[in-house]
C-alpha cells in the first residue's frame, strides 16, 4: 500500500478509536423467551409487525410457535419469507412494500444473519425512503430512528443481533455492501437455543467459525478496548469447547446455548472494535457468486491470519496461551499453534480449505471492492491494498482455477509480497 494512503487509513483509525467512547453505541436488550416478546410490544403499543425470515427458516416451522404466542396476544404477524442467501437490495424493497402495505409498526428479524440483515435494510429505508440502500454505504448514512427492531438469531454465527451493520447484494450489479450505522442495532434480541437444534451439521459449523471470526478479528485489530477483548475472549473460549460438541450433537441443548452466547459475545466485539481482511474478501465472494458467508469466512479465516505474519504474532500467541493451545514463550510458535488448532477445527467439521467457482478475471474487480469496504475504516494489524488482497483469492481458489495463474501454489504458500 501506497505510503500516503497508509498515513490516511491509520489516523482515521486512530480518530475513530479516540471519539468511541462518544458514540451512541448501545446493547440491545434481551427478552427471555417468545413468551416474552408480547410484553415488549404492548409496551410500545404495537399491534401490528413484520417478521422478516427466509425460505428455509419459514418451512421448518421454525416462526411458528412464536406466531401462534402472537395471535394469541391479539398481535398481528404478517412474514415475509423470501429472503435469500446474500440479501439483496430487491428484498429489502420487497418486503418494505409489504411493511407499508399491510401498514405495520415494527420489525421483527427471525434466522441468521441474512434475515436480520434484510429487517435492518428495510428500517434503514423505512426511515430514509428518499435515499436509496446504496447512497447509505459505509458509516452513519441513516442516520434516522428506525421502527422497533427485535431480533430472533436462529444461528449461532452472525452476532447481527447486537451489530450496527447490514450487509446487503445489489440487485443489479452484484456488488456487496456494508450499511454501518447505531440506528441499526435492534433494540431487543431473543437468544432462544431452541430455534437453534434443528441446525444441519454443516450449518452449524461455518455459523460458528462465522462468529470465531468475529471474536479473532476484533481482538486481532487495532482498536479494541477493555471491553471488547474481554467479551472477544470468552467467545474464542466458548466456540473452542462448544462448537466441536454443537457440531457432533446438534441436540445438546447446554452448547446450543453457549454458542447463541458465543455469537451474541462476538458481535458486541467487532461492533465496536471492526473485523478485518477475512470479511472484506468474504463479502465480495458472496456479492459475486453468492458463497455463503460463514463458509467464506470459515475457509479465509487461517489464510488470513497466517498472511498477516508477524504483525498478528503477539495477539494471536495471547490467545493460544489463554487457550492452552500452547505455553511456548515464543509468539511466532503460540501463534502458528493457534492458526494450526482452527486449520483442524475445520478439518474436523469438513469444511474445505478451497471455494469453488472464483475465476481468475474476477479477481482484479473483487480485490478493489474488498479495499474499498475495509480501508481505511477496518483497523487491521497490517494494511494491505487491492494488489495484495487480490493473493487472498488466489489461495482459496480450487486447483483447476490456480493453474491458470502466476499465485499458483507449488507445495507451500506464498505470502511474497504481501506484508509490504
Amino acid at each position: 500500500m501506497h505510503t500516503l494512503k497508509k498515513l490516511y487509513c491509520r489516523c482515521f483509525q486512530i480518530s475513530f478509536r479516540a471519539a468511541l467512547p462518544l458514540m451512541p453505541y448501545r446493547e440491545p436488550k434481551l427478552i427471555d423467551g417468545f413468551s416474552g416478546v408480547p410484553k415488549v410490544l404492548r409496551k410500545h403499543s404495537i399491534t401490528r409487525l413484520l417478521l422478516v425470515t427466509d425460505p428455509g427458516v419459514y418451512s421448518l416451522g421454525l416462526t411458528t410457535p412464536l406466531e401462534q404466542i402472537l395471535k394469541k396476544a391479539g398481535i398481528t404477524c404478517i412474514v415475509y419469507k423470501d429472503t435469500v442467501a446474500n440479501p439483496t437490495s430487491a428484498n429489502v424493497e420487497d418486503a418494505k412494500n409489504l411493511y407499508l402495505k399491510k401498514h405495520c409498526q415494527a420489525l421483527l428479524a427471525f434466522g441468521g444473519g441474512s434475515s436480520m440483515d434484510c429487517a435492518k435494510g428495510v428500517g434503514a429505508r423505512l426511515a430514509r425512503p428518499n435515499k436509496s440502500l446504496a447512497k447509505m454505504e459505509g458509516i452513519l448514512h441513516v442516520m434516522h430512528k428506525l421502527p422497533l427492531l427485535i431480533a430472533v438469531p436462529t444461528t449461532a454465527g452472525t452476532g447481527s443481533e447486537t451489530t450496527l451493520a447490514a450487509v446487503i447484494n445489489d440487485a443489479d450489479t452484484h456488488h456487496k455492501y456494508a450499511i454501518n450505522d447505531f440506528s441499526l442495532i435492534p433494540h431487543y434480541a431473543v437468544l432462544e437455543p431452541e430455534v437453534t437444534v434443528g441446525l444441519p451439521a454443516q450449518l452449524t459449523a461455518t455459523t460458528g467459525m462465522d462468529a470465531l471470526t468475529h471474536a479473532i478479528e476484533a481482538y486481532i485489530g487495532r482498536s479494541t478496548t477493555k471491553q471488547t477483548r474481554k467479551a472477544a475472549i470468552e467467545a474464542i473460549q466458548l466456540i473452542f469447547q462448544y462448537l466441536p460438541v454443537a457440531y457432533k450433537n446438534g441436540k445438546n441443548r447446554t452448547a446450543r446455548k453457549e454458542m447463541l452466547r458465543a455469537s451474541y459475545l462476538a458481535g458486541t466485539a467487532f461492533t465496536k472494535s471492526y473485523v478485518g481482511y477475512v470479511h472484506a474478501v468474504a463479502h465480495s465472494l458472496g456479492g459475486q457468486y453468492g458463497i455463503p458467508h460463514g463458509l467464506a469466512n470459515s475457509v479465509l479465516l487461517p489464510i488470513v491470519l497466517e498472511a498477516y505474519g508477524s504483525a498478528a504474532h503477539k495477539k494471536l500467541a495471547h490467545l493460544a496461551r489463554i487457550t492452552k493451545l500452547s505455553s511456548s514463550p515464543d509468539d511466532t510458535t503460540a501463534a502458528n499453534a493457534f492458526i494450526a488448532h482452527i486449520r483442524k477445527m475445520n478439518a474436523s467439521m469438513n469444511i474445505p480449505t478451497t471455494l469453488a467457482g472464483i475465476r481468475n478475471e474476477d479477481i482484479p474487480k473483487l480485490a478493489r471492492y474488498a479495499d474499498k469496504e475495509a480501508n481505511p475504516l477496518y483497523p487491521v494489524p497490517i494494511l494491505w491494498d487491492d494488489k495484495q488482497l487480490a493473493l487472498m483469492y488466489h489461495l482459496v481458489q480450487e486447483k483447476k482455477e490456480k493453474e491458470n495463474n502466476s499465485h499458483a501454489e507449488t507445495g507451500h504458500r506464498d505470502y511474497t509480497g504481501i506484508s509490504a
